[in-house]
């Protein structure tokens, strides 16, 4: 199996370098091989790889500065991508693609379904959303992955942007009212690779394996907590690691204004993921205290 990775060098699609290689011969590409403001270019990519399958790892994910930067979030997250869908379609090939919790509104307290009303209240979600329209009106073979709150052991993520403050603020607060799931980069990568896995293991053609699983599914860590407990989580790691951290406090959306409006509930249900493909993520206070005993807290 040939497989193009868009958007190596990004939390996820780090991961994915590794967790593809077992599969088939990965070609990674990063936004220094593959420009995904030239649509272009993708084609030309695309064309010449000639891949047996393609997985976008590649997004516009600054929320606030897309408030600001539309075109290029838009361009990014959606025009880029339709281009992608339309040459799995000309190769009849699976596309997988990751989306965001933010394409919901954030009403409520049930987690959120595949099929559930969606109303994205910032434009990266609509630009996320955007790209999931485009994928479904090309009628490719496709997996959307929606996830949420994604962190890793390295990349821009509040994990690390945490225990940096920890180690400079004397105090620091939280937002305490959004809730969510944090979600570990590793994991995600981790089970977009046990899903090619079962196709590839099927012995079943493409177009029979995937007339019934193409869809959106929903992939985030089980349990919930807001950005408030998952900051709290990571302070008493680095504090029973002899640290001495900040104190921490609460704060609310409302008091801590951003560009960009959060939902406040974005909490999602991955009941579909483990009907069809049998993955369920752990609950995300254990996957945090895998990454935290990775790397020495005190470097």
């Amino acid at each position: 199996m040939k497989i193009l990775l868009i958007g190596a060098n990004g939390q996820v699609g780090y991961e994915l370098q590794r967790s593809l290689a077992c599969l088939g011969t990965v070609i990674s590409t990063d936004r220094k091989q593959l420009d995904l403001t030239n649509n272009d270019a993708i084609r030309a990519k695309v064309a010449a790889i000639a891949p047996d399958l393609i997985v976008n790892a590649a997004a516009y994910t600054a929320v606030d500065k897309a408030e600001s930067e539309q075109a290029l979030a838009m361009q990014v997250n959606a025009n880029s991508v339709r281009v992608m869908a339309e040459e799995a379609k000309r190769l009849n090939i699976l596309l997988i693609h990751y989306s965001t919790d933010y394409v919901f509104g954030g009403e409520g307290e049930k987690p959120w379904r595949e099929n559930d009303p969606i109303a994205p209240i910032n434009y990266y979600g609509e630009s996320k959303l955007a790209g999931e329209r485009a994928i479904e009106e090309t009628g490719c073979h496709y997996l959307i992955l929606r996830t949420s709150w994604v962190y890793g052991a390295r990349g821009n993520n509040f994990l690390l942007t945490m225990m940096r403050l920890a180690r400079e603020k004397p105090m620091l607060s939280v937002v305490a009212d959004q809730i969510g799931a944090p979600t570990w980069s590793r994991h995600i990568a981790d089970a977009t690779a046990q899903i090619v896995a079962q196709y590839k293991n099927s012995q079943t053609s493409l177009d029979v394996y995937w007339q019934s699983r193409s869809g959106v599914y929903h992939l985030a860590a089980s349990g919930q907590g807001s950005w408030h407990d998952f900051a709290g989580a990571i302070f008493q790691f680095m504090a029973e690691q002899g640290e001495d951290v900040a104190v921490l406090s609460k704060t609310t959306t409302a008091d801590y204004p951003t560009p960009a409006l959060r939902p406040l509930f974005s909490c999602m249900n991955t009941d579909k993921l483990a009907d069809t493909f049998a993955i369920r993520l752990p609950d995300w206070r254990d996957s945090l205290s895998l990454v935290m005993v990775s790397f020495d807290s005190k470097a």
